[in-house]
């Protein structure tokens, strides 16, 4: 899922894109491909990165997606690559599970790319995009609870505090409310039946993003637990790559590039003071990536114009060390999940 995904304000909009690979030189100058290395596409889409990681000679990669459309449309790509690209279907937190059973390990660089293609959005069948009206699923895996289940039956402040957690949408409580009070009436099936009420009860002003992008932005964020799979994604990726291999991510929002920032930080023991322990503390562990260089990276201005999803875009990139992983923290869990009741004061 890594071409052409859709910024803050197309990430549930716009027409369609090209399935350009966002930032795709600077992925490959930090992924530095070699001949004979291996390397982990773990979120394949229309398979650009994959496809410039195995224009090196040699090289091999195992490219994985959870939505079953991705894997049938790569089955080309993986034929041209005579064996050495293995093409799962699986989510990205799965990784380590999926290079276990097929004996790859070592990795030189695993490449993450979050959130939802453009494949996805320019399917009105999909359920992603509201400019098409089609039915309210959202589901990338196309199995599961959809996005129609969750806002016909999530009580009031549930549904406020996915809209507000992780959509930022300031008017969640005013949505929340009047879906509950709109689905008594008739259960929400479509997305313009959704976006049409968004937009009727938290009008935006002229010029600015369709007043439901945010609303859209949660409830898929919801229905695919991308924050937590975000999460556990980043801890099984530390466990498959070898010393000094690259760990590069590309995010679309705040929510996604907050979780990547505080997981290099707490990785790279960036603001650790060990002068200042207590007595008896514990040493922190030993730091499992090193960061270097300016960051985060963002598009040119040249490379926005041919592809406007790509505006939003925010690389983070790492080495690893050779320390040993670790377990995904509770702290950076916290963020992928709801508050208890958070939404009180808003």
């Amino acid at each position: 899922m890594n071409a052409g995904r859709g910024d803050e304000d197309h990430l549930a909009a716009g027409g369609p894109a090209q399935h350009i690979p966002v930032l795709r030189d600077e992925v490959l100058a930090i992924a530095a491909p070699r001949e004979g290395g291996l390397y982990l596409d773990a979120t394949f889409g229309a398979g650009g990165y994959s496809r410039a990681l195995l224009a090196t000679p040699g090289a091999r990669v195992l490219a994985l997606d959870r939505d079953p459309a991705a894997i049938a449309a790569g089955a080309s790509l993986a034929a041209e690559a005579h064996g050495r690209l293995f093409l799962v279907e699986a989510r990205f937190s799965q990784l380590t599970e999926v290079a276990q059973r097929l004996d790859l390990g070592d990795f030189d660089a695993v490449v993450l790319d979050i959130g939802v293609s453009s494949m996805q959005i320019d399917d009105a069948a999909r359920g992603f995009s509201f400019r098409g009206d089609g039915p309210l699923d959202m589901r990338m895996q196309q199995a599961g609870t959809s996005a129609a289940d969750i806002v016909n039956t999530a009580d009031e402040a549930t549904l406020a505090d996915i809209l507000y957690h992780f959509g930022e949408e300031r008017a969640s409580r005013r949505i929340a409310r009047a879906i509950v009070l709109d689905r008594a009436r008739a259960p929400f099936t479509s997305t313009a039946a959704l976006a049409g009420m968004i937009a009727r009860v938290a009008p935006g002003k002229p010029g600015e993003m369709h007043p439901a992008t945010r609303s859209f932005q949660a409830l898929r964020i919801a229905v695919n637990d991308e924050l937590g799979e975000l999460v556990e994604a980043l801890a099984a990726a530390e466990a498959v790559l070898k010393s000094g291999g690259r760990l590069v991510i590309v995010t679309f929002h705040s929510l996604e590039d907050r979780i990547v920032k505080q997981f290099f930080a707490e990785r790279s023991g960036r603001g650790e003071a060990p002068s200042r322990r207590l007595p008896g503390e514990p040493a922190p562990a030993a730091p499992t990536f090193r960061v270097v260089g300016k960051q985060p990276l963002t598009p040119s201005a040249a490379e926005v114009a041919t592809n406007p999803r790509a505006r939003s875009a925010k690389l983070r990139h790492a080495e690893r060390t050779a320390a040993p992983p670790r377990p995904a923290s509770a702290d950076l869990m916290a963020l992928a999940r709801l508050p208890q009741r958070a939404a009180k004061g808003r």
